[in-house]
């Protein structure tokens, strides 16, 4: 199956996932936020929002397991790969202790007077702490896993447990909602329960499915490899650790300066651009295995172009649904939520426009690490990762507003940070500068251009409701479409969308 192939089919499979997800998710939100309440769900995105932070920290060491899973897959070593799944098992264990031990040591200056929190609440945000304590350390652990159904590209398999996890966390919402116990304690350990039985389900079947996951630990083991192996992880993690820990930091520096009510805001921000990334992170998802399998083959130049296709279809995939949402934010949390809280709508097109910078280079950083040399890349990274948390803490203290927050995110995460990830592809990869700009950052500028100019005469000239609602979105929709298909489609991504014709019409018949 060629390349192309590959990666229509995977993204297919994980956007029939997201299809039914999305929904699920936003409706399980709008539960929560009216059960809990403001208050209980601002002190769960505080405190127990530390889990969904740890998405990072989980994807990031998944990705350094991948990349040399993938990169010996593309050489065609069954042994090695054998020896690298051991070694990730043995060193994945051991980093689950260490974090189960820094979370504790963490909690202790949370609860003793950092945190601006009822008094009344402490005992419920404690549980709920405790509870991210035990599901971090499952999660850490089951990284090997997730690593091997990444490098073989089973999309399909993933699909179905994100699908189930899903239902899980809707009946989760339901039975907080009648529930007569404390509501925030009860989500806190369910919530946490959810991982531990996903993750497990995975490893049985990875088990069972694949060759190299094979435990057997003395008879793999290699102390120089395996030292490769941590020094890569390790700085990877280290770049990981950098962006959990401002990501996370941001919401208890709001909650120091403005309390517990703007971490709900910020709660409703992260949710919409998490669901809205959902559609370009299923392209990289299915695309990473790609970059580092052709630089195991020795094929540069493929790694190069699929990156910067990456970069330009993910940012696209974004943006086609971003930037109406960002038109129409306000009008949309009316109808989403009954309180929408104080913030939340500039909270929102801010994070939205966060994660649509960033989309511009992400892929491309996927070509440092498929290198492998990635330890001045990672430290620089981490620096500019950690600075924005030191600089809002500063300005808050000289009386900024909450907004500042996402403008000191904005140019240190997506205008610095980007800069970086391209600076370093050219050094180690041979990134030219022209290549893109050529290939990505003009064909997005003048799509999205167009598209907030076209949306935002329909808002101005309309009052709100559904009616500009949906005018918003089809000019949008259409304008998008007409813009990169007449003046920015290439001839490979016109055989790509052949292939995608062909295959639906040859299952429809």
């Amino acid at each position: 199956m060629s390349i192309a192939n590959r990666v229509i089919k995977n993204t297919g499979f994980l956007y029939a996932k997201m299809g039914i997800t999305m929904f699920i998710s936003l409706y399980t939100t709008r539960l929560i936020l009216n059960a809990l309440g403001v208050t209980d769900f601002g002190i769960f995105n505080v405190v127990g929002g530390a889990i969904a932070m740890l998405g990072f920290l989980h994807a990031a060491m998944a990705g350094a397991t991948q990349r040399f899973m993938s990169f010996y897959e593309g050489k065609g070593d069954i042994n090695m790969q054998k020896r690298i799944f051991n070694i990730s098992f043995v060193l994945h264990f051991c980093i689950a202790l260490f974090v189960g031990i820094l979370l504790l040591f963490a909690g202790y200056f949370f609860f003793n007077g950092f945190l601006t929190i009822p008094e009344e609440r402490i005992y419920a945000a404690k549980v709920v702490f405790g509870c991210l304590i035990i599901s971090t350390m499952f999660t850490v652990m089951s990284v090997p896993y997730e690593a091997i159904l990444n490098s073989h590209e089973n999309m399909l398999y993933y699909s179905i447990v994100g699908v189930i996890e899903s239902i899980l966390k809707l009946a989760v919402a339901i039975y907080i909602v009648y529930t007569e116990a404390d509501k925030l304690i009860i989500y806190g350990v369910l919530m946490a329960i959810i991982p531990i039985i996903i993750l497990t389900v995975m490893r049985i079947y990875c088990h069972k499915k694949y060759e190299e996951c094979t435990i057997s630990i003395k008879r793999y083991w290699d102390y120089v490899f395996m030292k490769e192996m941590t020094s890569f992880a390790g700085f990877n993690l280290l770049g990981a650790s950098s962006s959990m820990i401002t990501q996370y930091g941001f919401g208890v520096v709001l909650n120091s300066f403005f309390g517990p009510v703007l971490n709900a805001a910020q709660g409703v921000a992260n949710q919409i651009s998490g669901q809205l990334m959902v559609f370009s992170n299923n392209m990289m998802k299915a695309v990473n295995p790609v970059i580092s399998k052709s630089e195991g083959e020795g094929n540069r130049t493929l790694m190069l172009d699929t990156s910067l296709i990456s970069c330009k279809f993910s940012y696209l995939l974004l943006a086609f649904f971003a930037i109406p949402f960002i038109i129409e934010t306000e009008f949309i949390l009316k109808v989403w939520l009954k309180n929408i809280p104080e913030w939340a709508v500039l909270f929102v097109r801010l994070q939205l426009l966060k994660s649509l910078v960033e989309q511009l280079t992400f892929m491309i950083s996927r070509t440092v690490v498929a290198q492998g040399d990635i330890k001045t890349y990672t430290v620089v990274k981490s620096i500019i990762n950690i600075l924005p948390i030191i600089i809002t803490y500063i300005l808050f203290n000289f009386g900024s507003p909450p907004y500042v927050l996402y403008i000191v995110w904005i140019f240190f995460w997506g205008i610095l940070g980007g800069y970086t990830n391209i600076f370093f592809s050219r050094k180690l990869c041979g990134l030219q500068y022209s290549s893109y700009f050529n290939k990505v950052l003009l064909p997005v500028s003048v799509i999205s251009l167009v598209m907030i100019a076209l949306g935002m005469a329909m808002k101005l000239l309309l009052d709100s409701g559904i009616l500009r609602l949906l005018l918003v979105g089809l000019l949008t929709t259409v304008t998008y479409l007409l813009v990169y298909y007449f003046f920015f489609i290439t001839e490979m991504e016109k055989n790509m969308l052949k292939n995608i014709k062909n295959r639906v019409f040859k299952f429809k018949k």
